[in-house]
């Protein structure tokens, strides 16, 4: 650990705080408590969502006892890892009962709950518990005996309650940075919609129709518009490598084709003729579970050229002296039209289905060529632009709780606050054994 100011001590947990505390016995069982289950532990601010109500008779034997302002923290995989861990408050009775995948730290007075719940969501606290967790994977928990045993750098209480309230209007703002952020996403899906739901419309290119004089759109059937409309294969793909890749639902995502989830499936020649994506084909996802999957479409580009298609896809093949490939898969993800295949798609038998006929009759507009290109550049600007603001979302997203944590080690190295000198000197719970080069003060369990 790095150096700590002359005025702390740096001390174990267990001379500190007492472990997994037991109610007293004499407390009647019929006391009604909260009982904490681990999903009610918030892994960003440590809030306890509203516990059930139980007799304590019921939640005496095989669960962790605490109280309030009693330091929780989840001692196993993967809860522990992502920083689960809280301080008790308000519970009933001022008592709790919860998951034996708690540890419950109960200062012995010389340690403030808030201070301790920072310093156990550190980041570097945590890397270093993991690497002593014992157990099966998936199962692996962190031992009673690391956690006594681990130290932490102890200001006087004065300055840990300074320190506390620094974290808290610090990262009360990085906390508000994330609720924004947070709203980003589905700004940029509602601005991607009212770009689709202006191009169907045809108010995105109303006046740039109006200055080149062209005709206004007329509606058709999507039908009208295709010199093909097929059903993929139903033999059954692996991911062994060997044959031909076959798209799947998996491979439509966002108007295009994920390559990276790719299953094979061997073929005869003329059977691969059939199946065979060309440039400017458009697959539908005709079959799912999700409504909001049903009709969705990936337009087949360069990369996606040559390989087959499952089942569960329709291809549809544009007449290109008609409608635009990239115009048509731009159609097909607007507003007004999802609409119409959410309706007809809908089951209640829990898979929803679009056919190739309800397909082929969907009424979409009609521009000319001219103003297809001019609506594909003017969606694909627009596009592009929300993809780069959704670019800076994810590194400001990556960045936020780098910069907590980096709080968070300022905190505990004593560069947070200032020390005051009139503080009461850090009352040590063991008797110190030795005064380092470093300045820390270190002490031995009595």
């Amino acid at each position: 650990m790095s150096r700590i100011p002359k005025s702390w001590a740096l001390q174990e947990l267990d001379t500190l705080c007492e472990i997994n505390p037991k109610h007293p016995r004499d407390l009647p069982r019929s006391t009604p408590v909260s009982f904490v289950p681990m999903p009610a532990v918030d892994e960003v601010d440590g809030r306890i969502a509203t516990p059930s109500i139980r007799p304590l008779e019921e939640v005496w034997k095989g669960f962790t006892h605490f109280a309030d302002d009693d330091v929780l923290f989840a001692k196993i995989t993967p809860c522990m890892e992502n920083g689960k861990a809280a301080v008790a408050r308000g519970l009933k009775n001022g008592r709790g009962c919860g998951s034996t995948e708690f540890y419950a730290l109960r200062s012995k007075g010389a340690l403030e709950p808030h201070y301790l719940w920072r310093f156990l969501r550190q980041q570097s606290f945590r890397d270093d518990a993991e690497q002593a967790m014992t157990g099966a994977v998936g199962q692996r928990r962190v031992p009673a005996d690391y956690l006594r045993k681990t130290s932490i750098p102890t200001p006087p209480l004065s300055e840990q309650r300074r320190i506390v309230e620094k974290l808290d209007s610090v990262t009360g703002c990085t906390a508000r940075a994330r609720e924004e952020l947070g709203r980003i996403p589905k700004l940029i899906q509602k601005y991607r919609a009212a770009i689709l739901a202006a191009a169907f419309s045809g108010e995105l290119t109303k006046e740039w129709r109006r200055s080149n004089r062209l005709r206004a759109p007329t509606m058709t059937n999507l039908g009208a518009q295709l010199s093909d409309i097929s059903y993929g294969t139903a033999k059954k793909c692996h991911s062994n490598g060997k044959g031909v890749p076959v798209l799947r639902i998996p491979n439509v995502s966002a108007g295009k084709v994920d390559l990276s989830d790719l299953k094979y499936a061997p073929f005869e020649q003329k059977e691969l003729a059939k199946l065979r994506l060309q440039d400017g084909d458009i697959l539908i996802v005709r079959s799912n579970g999700s409504v909001d999957l049903v009709g969705k479409p990936a337009l087949i580009e360069k990369s996606a050229i040559g390989l087959a298609y499952a089942g569960y896809l329709i291809r549809l093949r544009p007449r290109k002296e008609a409608a635009l490939p990239r115009f048509l898969c731009a159609m097909l993800q607007s507003p007004q039209i999802r609409k119409i295949i959410e309706t007809n798609a809908r089951s209640t038998s829990g898979v929803h289905n679009i056919n190739s006929k309800e397909l082929a009759a969907l009424e979409i507009p009609r521009p000319t060529i001219q103003e297809q290109q001019e609506i594909v550049h003017r969606v694909e600007t627009a596009f592009a632009w929300l993809d780069r603001v959704a670019g800076k979302h994810a590194d400001a997203a990556r960045l936020l709780p780098k910069l907590d944590q980096a709080i968070l080690t300022k905190a505990f190295r004593g560069e947070l606050v200032p020390q005051d000198p009139n503080d009461e000197p850090v009352k040590l719970s063991a008797t110190p054994v030795s005064t380092p080069a470093d300045g820390r003060k270190r002490v031995k369990r009595a």
